[in-house]
């Protein structure tokens, strides 16, 4: 792929109506695509109920629309409310089935997510811990130390914490990213709309820049590496 323009959005956390989200992925492709995304993860929630459904079915969406337009769009996962101890078990069935990006649904302080769910996550290797609430600081130690990415994200309810994130990651060095955790075609921003979300978190120009180029950098890895064929059922 060639060298993104420099206003151009990435996004890794998107939801279509193949989980909670209103809209069919491609219709959630063309509507990114219109807002000058040219990356684009599809992170559906996922659980052991609906993995071996849900992502060979965005494999199959992102195969289709390979070299087409000028988004490129990876199949994801966001693997969501599932036990501490059966994490582990459930990103590898979501990279078996074909995610090339796994995203993690973090401690959130608007939803029951089970203690130790951050640990869990990133112990598994998720590529980004989303909305990781009040993180721990060994947790987000342990982030950076494992190249797991901690979100700022664009999402009512969860951005509650983006300053607390930002913090954390400042101490610990841990990497971050922006995304949106879409669900619908108005929680779609474009890059300056994204860019005033981090700002009004507390950060520096050049740490808006750095959640992009961190952000690029996670899918050109997982895009070099392909989705794999999903697993035979």
């Amino acid at each position: 792929m060639a060298k993104l323009e420099p206003d151009a959005m990435i996004d890794l956390h998107t939801h279509s109506l193949l989980s909670d989200g209103e809209l069919l992925p491609e219709e959630l492709v063309r509507r990114c695509e219109t807002r000058g995304c040219r990356m684009l993860a599809i992170s559906d929630h996922v659980g052991f109920s609906t993995i071996e459904t849900v992502v060979p079915q965005l494999v199959r969406m992102c195969r289709s629309l390979r070299g087409k337009g000028a988004i490129a769009v990876l199949p994801g996962a966001e693997v969501t409310h599932v036990r501490p101890d059966l994490i582990r078990r459930a990103v590898s069935l979501a990279r078996g089935s074909g995610a090339a990006i796994v995203v993690g649904h973090g401690e959130t302080i608007v939803e029951p997510v089970a203690a130790g769910t951050n640990r869990a996550l990133i112990e598994a290797g998720v590529d980004i811990l989303a909305h990781p609430g009040l993180i721990d600081k060994a947790d987000a130690a342990l982030a950076a130390r494992r190249g797991v990415a901690l979100e700022i994200s664009g999402r009512k309810g969860h951005s509650f914490t983006n300053g607390y994130v930002l913090k954390i990651a400042r101490l610990t060095g841990a990497k971050l990213v922006f995304d949106s955790d879409a669900h619908a075609d108005g929680d779609l921003p474009d890059r300056r709309q994204a860019e005033c979300i981090a700002f009004g978190a507390g950060m520096t120009a050049e740490e808006v820049d750095q959640l992009f180029i961190n952000a690029e950098g996670i899918f050109r890895a997982a895009g070099r590496k392909g989705f794999p064929r999903p697993r035979e059922t």
